[in-house]
């Protein structure tokens, strides 16, 4: 999409149970996705595309993602490095910031600062990816972290395929600008548009990477896109329902609200961010209207959805990252995908 370049196409894998992680990637893989990403909730993002690596061959394959402040960065460097050499080379170690009360109460871990935080992850990681490929003596010192100390018995010498990339999952402008300091991958929120994406996404993270004398070719950018079609009106209907449900919430989150303000529909998030602490899920979904749908979400016929995501992310994305509603069959997808790649 960037400079004409070629879009690659991911999505995140729906795993319910971990064991469908055997075969679920392969299928992902014959599609023709150029990448498969897993997703922490319920279970390990890097158990199952260990196993994943195992049953594929060319899928790239990614955190999509992680929680780093529950972790790290000396684990999670041991995780990327060695799912790195696990895939053959194919890993993308995807990262993102989840929000306060979880990782104050889910996982009994410190928030604080999580832009300036996210940024000294990322630096810390690659801290120690250098001196474990031999560039330098580990001597990193930061505000929030300290990595200094190395021995021969905990040093796995140079990957065979050198480090991963780093991706970060971004919205707001202090962590995105952050992102494009430090990242090698963005990862944008669904819960946006093309208008918010060239007027909130992009100018915070081309300041990023000015300020790190980075260029925009330096970085590749993945939209994660919320898709909408089905074969049927009735099957249409009902994926229209969800991506409102959806979208509610979405809009009722404070931290979201750029997203609407830029449109002008700032009002619409105070309504749904006082029917939320109300519990009326029903009347916020009922005011996710036409407009606002087909603004977040692609929406159209099947033989409609490559022409519009294209339309949607042409000089903004290198990659798009099919979301769909929760769709537990990848294969839903293929015609599209494949449609995509035909037309690159």
């Amino acid at each position: 999409m960037h400079e004409n370049v070629s879009m690659k196409i991911y999505t995140t894998a729906p795993l319910e149970d971990p064991r469908q992680a055997r075969t679920l990637y392969k299928e992902l893989e014959d599609i023709g996705y150029d990448g498969g990403f897993s997703f922490e909730a319920k279970h390990d993002p890097f158990l199952t595309l260990a196993v994943a690596a195992e049953h594929t061959t060319t899928l790239r394959l990614g955190t999509g993602i992680a929680i780093a402040f529950a972790r790290n960065p000396m684990n999670l460097a041991n995780l990327g490095y060695d799912m790195q050499s696990i895939s053959g080379g194919r890993f993308v170690l995807g990262l993102g910031s989840q929000v306060r009360p979880h990782i104050e109460k889910r996982f009994s871990s410190t928030w604080s600062h999580p832009a300036e935080r996210m940024r000294e992850i990322v630096l810390a990681i690659k801290a120690i990816w250098n001196c474990w490929e031999g560039k330098a003596a580990l001597k990193f010192e930061g505000r929030f972290y300290r990595h200094t100390l190395m021995i021969p018995t905990f040093n796995p010498g140079p990957n065979p395929y050198g480090p991963p990339p780093v991706f970060c999952g971004g919205f707001g402008p202090l962590m995105t600008a952050a992102v494009g300091e430090v990242a090698d991958g963005f990862i944008a929120h669904p819960f946006t548009t093309r208008r918010a994406l060239l007027e909130n996404t992009l100018p915070a993270l081309h300041k990023g990477l000015a300020r790190a004398g980075r260029r925009r070719s330096d970085i590749e950018v993945m939209c994660a896109t919320l898709v909408v079609t089905a074969d049927s009106e009735e099957a249409l209907a009902a994926s229209k329902l969800a991506a409102r449900k959806q979208l509610a919430f979405y809009g009722s989150t404070p931290a979201y609200l750029p997203t609407l303000a830029c449109h002008g529909w700032g009002d619409l998030h105070l309504e749904l961010n006082r029917l939320s602490k109300e519990g009326r899920w029903d009347e916020m979904t009922g005011l996710i209207g036409d407009e606002i749908l087909n603004e977040v979400a692609v929406v159209g016929e099947r033989h409609e959805i490559p022409g519009k995501l294209r339309a949607r992310l042409e000089g903004i994305a290198d990659s798009v990252s099919i979301t769909h509603n929760r769709c537990p069959d990848p294969g839903h997808w293929a015609d599209v995908v494949r449609a995509l790649k035909a037309a690159a």
